[in-house]
């Protein structure tokens, strides 16, 4: 069973992705902030992180720089709702795995996970 951790700080789409991925059969995880996924990934890590880039506290991509500059190899997805091509193309450089904007289909969602995974 894969780790997941979702990094988002609206608790109505954290809860409904957490939910679809528990039935897909996957232990998730969710954390509000940057620094909280941070802090969770440096003590025990995770198989895969899906990470809103609006965050409260730090910017996902960001998050995603502080991963890269570590060295971590965490697989990522970024869910957002900002779909400006800048954003797309900075996370892509930062080896993110897929790019979902929001709303999306869950079925793509479960695509990019296996896949991910």
């Amino acid at each position: 069973m894969a780790t997941v951790l979702i990094v988002e700080d609206d608790p109505l789409i954290a809860s409904f992705i957490q939910k679809a991925l528990v039935r897909h059969g996957h232990d998730v995880e969710w954390v509000q902030t940057g620094k909280a996924a941070l802090d969770r990934i440096d003590r025990t890590g995770v198989d895969l992180q899906l990470l809103d880039l609006g965050l409260p506290d730090i910017d996902g991509l960001d998050v995603l720089r502080q991963l890269k500059e570590r060295g971590d190899q965490t697989p990522v997805i970024i869910i957002t709702s900002r779909s400006d091509p800048v954003d797309r193309t900075i996370a892509e450089g930062l080896g993110v795995r897929a790019y979902l904007t929001k709303p999306f289909p869950l079925a793509d969602l479960f695509a990019m996970v296996d896949a991910a995974l």
